[in-house]
C-alpha cells in the first residue's frame, strides 16, 4: 500500500546526484581561464546546489516516511507519497534541462578555447618569425655599416670611420690634456709593383701593410687606408715625442721586411710624415694635411721619416 513511498529510499538521494551532476572540476577556473568558461562553470556550482536541494528535499520525505512507519502507521497517503515524487522529479528534470544547457555551453567554451589556443600558437610563430627577421635584418644592416666604413681591400677602417675616431680622440684631448699624433705613410714605388707583377701582387703587398701595422698598433690607436698607397695611423697619447719616434721607427722597420708573392720577396719602403696635435694642427682635417705635407717632406729627403715643420713646408 505505500510502496510508492518505499521507492524513495535513502539510496536513491546518491544516484540522483551521480545521475543529474556529473563532477565538474570547479579548480579549472583560474585567472586564465576565459570569461565564457567561468560563466559556465558558475552555472555548474548553481546546478550542483538544485540536486543538493533536491537531495536534501528526498532525505526529507524519507526520513518521514520512516518516522511514520516506526510511529505504527500501517497505511500512507498514497496522494502525498505521490506529490513529494513529483515535485522532487519535477526538481530533477528542471536540474537535467539547466545541466544540459551548462554541457552546451560547457562544450562551446571549450570549442572557443581550442580556436583561442591555435591563434596563439599562430600569434607566437608569427611573432617569431618577426624576432627572427628583425634579427636578420639587424645582423645585415650592422654588417652593411661596417662594410660602409671599412676598406674592402683591407679591412681596414676608411677615411670617414678615421676622421670620426680623430675627432673624437681630439674631444677627449682636450679633456685629459693629451697629445695626439698623425702619421701619414706613403708606399715608395708601389706603381712598380703593380706594372712589373700585377694587380695581385699589389693587391697582397696592400694587404700585408695592413697587418703589419695592426699588429703594431695599440687596442686605442686607429690604422686606415686612405686610399690607393696610403695609409693613415692615429696615436692616442703617445707620451712624448720620442715614444712618437720609436713607433715609427718601427713601422718602417716592419713595413720594410721582405713580402712573399709567387715565390718572389717583394721589399717595400713607406716614407712617414708625422703630425703632432695641438701644435701642427687643432682639427682633424690641420693635423691630417701637416702630416701630408710632412710625408713629402719624408720623400724629398729620402729619412723616411718626417716631423711636421713650418719651415720645411716654406723651403
Amino acid at each position: 500500500m505505500y510502496g510508492a513511498a518505499q521507492g524513495l529510499d535513502p539510496m536513491t538521494t546518491n544516484q540522483i546526484e551521480a545521475a543529474v551532476a556529473p563532477e565538474v572540476p570547479v579548480a579549472a577556473a583560474t585567472p586564465e581561464v576565459p570569461v565564457a568558461l567561468e560563466v559556465v562553470l558558475e552555472q555548474n556550482l548553481e546546478v550542483k546546489d538544485k540536486v543538493d536541494a533536491c537531495a536534501s528535499d528526498l532525505r526529507m520525505s524519507n526520513d518521514i516516511v520512516k518516522e511514520r512507519i516506526e510511529g505504527g502507521e500501517t497505511t500512507l497517503s498514497a496522494h502525498a507519497a505521490l506529490v513529494d515524487s513529483e515535485q522532487v522529479e519535477s526538481k530533477v528534470k528542471e536540474c537535467a534541462d539547466d545541466l544540459h544547457q551548462v554541457n552546451e555551453a560547457l562544450a562551446q567554451g571549450i570549442e572557443e578555447l581550442k580556436h583561442t589556443e591555435i591563434a596563439l600558437a599562430r600569434s607566437r610563430r608569427n611573432l617569431s618569425d618577426a624576432q627572427a627577421s628583425l634579427a636578420l635584418s639587424q645582423r645585415d644592416e650592422h654588417a652593411a655599416r661596417l662594410r660602409a666604413m671599412h676598406d674592402a681591400a683591407t679591412g681596414l677602417p676608411n677615411r670617414d670611420l678615421f676622421n670620426d675616431r680623430l675627432d673624437q680622440a681630439i674631444a677627449m684631448a682636450e679633456r685629459h690634456d693629451w697629445t695626439l699624433a698623425v702619421m701619414f705613410l706613403d708606399l715608395d714605388h708601389f706603381k712598380q709593383v703593380n706594372d712589373t707583377y700585377g694587380h695581385a701582387a699589389g693587391d697582397r703587398v696592400l694587404r700585408e701593410v695592413a697587418e703589419r701595422l695592426l699588429h703594431n698598433a695599440r687596442d686605442e690607436d686607429t690604422v686606415c687606408r686612405n686610399g690607393g698607397d696610403e695609409f693613415l695611423y692615429l696615436l692616442v697619447d703617445p707620451h712624448g715625442t720620442e715614444n712618437i719616434r720609436q713607433t715609427a721607427a718601427r713601422v718602417l722597420e716592419k713595413i720594410a721586411q721582405p713580402i712573399d708573392f709567387d715565390g718572389r720577396q717583394l721589399v717595400i719602403r713607406p716614407s712617414i710624415g708625422i703630425a703632432i696635435y695641438p701644435e701642427d694642427g687643432a682639427t682633424g682635417s690641420q693635423l691630417i694635411q701637416s702630416a701630408d705635407a710632412a710625408m713629402y717632406q719624408a720623400k724629398s729627403s729620402q729619412n723616411g721619416c718626417e716631423f711636421f715643420s713650418v719651415l720645411a713646408t716654406l723651403s
